[in-house]
Order: structure tokens, then sequence, then C-alpha cells
């Protein structure tokens, strides 16, 4: 199995203070390469209040500056808001610039400010995002070529440098729903089940498996997870628990799929969006990465340490929890 860190920035409420954020993000993605980990990522939002950084091809640029092993990239982009050749070319640039540490993490994106902010029409971003993900492979193919769709129309287009990796930067899909799902098989280099699906994310797994083989390609699953890991299950659960029901409150009231209206208020739908959060000591979490992986083939954890969303857990816990997953989790999930 391999680890990666989910570090998307925000400070409730007022998003005050982001730049000391960037700083213990960078220090926790240091600390994250010395224990063991294998990435750091981050995701995208807009118009958000709480200082949500928008950016993440930026802020994997400034993490891939400040290491030297991490593959680093986004978890996710959120693809019909950008030309698909623009970020070709930025993920090709931040792939030279890393020395082949990139990792493009795209999805089609849920929250409607994120669309409005752009004047892109939500209901159109399935089939925007299909035609995106043709003209990058193309783009990074680095061969002459021309694309006629319904959103894009390009003519004699070449993409020059070539990503550093090939043949090309790991792609991989967010998707929660079953048609995203069978899109993620289709098109992508992995799927990335998303860190609110609960036990339905195997059914949905299976799903993407059949339609990755259909399509072709080599199945591979990426787990995004909250996980916490302290020294006892009670101090993982005083520490992180608070911090997880202020985010999903969040995520439900922007109508994130597959995220109940109760969670984070303490009701009993709540109560069991949390059944999918990872906390405990580190023996507890070890066993629940390999039932994990037992149950849907995963090789890939990604762990939402911070949230940026609630604003915590503080600095000082995540670097402790970094440090306790490098020593007494990771090496005993090989």
């Amino acid at each position: 199995m391999k680890f990666g860190i989910y570090s998307s920035i925000a400070n409730p409420p007022r998003g005050e203070g982001l730049e000391r954020c960037v700083d213990e993000v960078v220090e926790e993605a240091r600390l994250a390469e010395e224990s063991g980990f294998d990435s750091c990522f981050f995701g995208e939002h807009h118009q958000d209040k709480d200082g949500f950084l928008p950016s993440p091809l930026i802020m994997a640029a400034i993490v891939a500056g400040n290491t030297k092993r991490l593959n680093v990239g986004t978890s996710v982009l959120l693809l019909p808001l950008h030309h698909p050749v623009k970020v070709a070319e930025d993920v090709t640039t931040l792939d030279i610039a890393s020395r082949g540490r990139a990792i493009l993490g795209v999805g089609v994106g849920y929250q409607p400010a994120d669309f409005q902010a752009f004047g892109v029409a939500r209901k159109q971003r399935a089939s925007i995002f299909e035609e995106a993900i043709d003209i990058i492979r193309l783009c990074w193919n680095g061969e002459p070529f021309s694309f006629h769709g319904r959103h894009y129309s390009l003519e004699d287009v070449q993409v020059l440098p070539r990503p550093l990796q090939r043949p090309s930067p790991p792609l991989w899909i967010g998707a929660s729903v079953p048609a995203a799902v069978r899109r993620a098989g289709r098109m992508g280099d992995a799927f990335i089940a998303t860190a609110n699906m609960g036990r339905e994310s195997f059914d949905l797994v299976h799903l993407y498996r059949e339609e990755a083989i259909k399509a072709g390609r080599e199945p591979r699953v990426v787990l995004m997870r909250d996980a916490w890991c302290a020294a006892s299950h009670e101090e993982a659960e005083r520490v992180y628990r608070p911090e997880v029901v202020k985010a999903y409150s969040y995520y439900a009231g922007n109508q994130l799929p597959g995220m109940s209206t109760g969670a984070g208020t303490g009701a009993d739908d709540g109560d069991r969006s949390l059944d999918n959060v990872i906390m405990g000591d580190p023996e507890e979490c070890v066993q629940e990465f390999h039932r994990l992986q037992q149950a849907t083939g995963a090789d890939y954890f990604i762990l939402r340490l911070r949230h940026a969303h609630s604003g915590g857990p503080p600095h000082e816990q995540i670097m402790k929890a970094i440090s306790l997953f490098g020593e007494q989790v990771i090496p005993y999930c090989a």
C-alpha cells in the first residue's frame, strides 16, 4: 500500500492568516516525505468565504519545490472550469519542474458556486469533462492534432514540451456516483473514491473494475479517507471527530453527492456518515487499512488529516499524527 496526504487550505470563518496555513502545509509535507508518505494532494473550490485556496496546481508546485521525493498533485482539479490545453501545459510544467512527480486528479465538480464563478453550465459538466480528458491526452502525446467536439474546437495543435513521465503523468478521476465511476473506468488511470463514501463505495469499486477491464485499462483503486492516528482511540476521537463533523456539515450544505443533509448536525444520519472515518491507535488503523484493501483491492490511500472547512486539527496535532502514521502504521501496510 501507498499513502498520500490531502492538504487543501482554508481558515474558517473568514479566511484569515492563510499565509501561516501555507507554511504549515509545507512543513507537514516535508515531514510526510520523511515519514514514508508517497504524495501530497490539493483540491479546488471557488468563492468560499472560509478562504479556501482555489489553485491546487500552484500549491502542488510550492510543495514540490520544498521536497525531493514526494509526488504532488490534485485531488481533484475541477476540470470543466479549465481549458484542457492550459491544464495539459500546466501539469507538464509541474512534471518537468518536479522531476516527474506530478499526478493529475480530476473531477466534474458539484458545488453551484464553483460553476457560477466561471460562467460554466453545471448541467453540461459531464460532457465538457469527457472532451477535456481526450484533449489532455492528445496534448501529452506531443503530436499535432485537431479536435472538433460539442464544447471545444481545435485545429492543428501541438503541445510541447512533453511531460517528463512516459507515456504521461497519471490521470486519476474522482467519482462518487455510478455514471461518474463508469467514466473513470473508461477514461482514467485510476478511480479516486471520495472520502464521504462508506460501504457503498465497495459496490462502486466493482462497477469501476468492470468498466476499466471492458475499456482495456488496468484497474487501480485509490481510496480517499478521513483518517487520524493517535496514541489511543479516545485521543483520536477527541482530536479528530469534531473537525470531521464540522467539515461534513459543510459538504452536506454544498450538495456533495452521497452526503446526507443530516451529516455533521448530530442527527443519527450524521453519525452514520462517520462510519467510514478511520480513527484510532496504530493497531486499529493498520487493521482498517488491511480490511479496506481486502474489500476493494485498493493499493493507494489519500488521507485527509487537515480539514480545510473546519480549520483543524491544529498544525501541531497534524505533525504528531503524520509521525505516528510513519512510525507505526505505514511500515505494517506493505
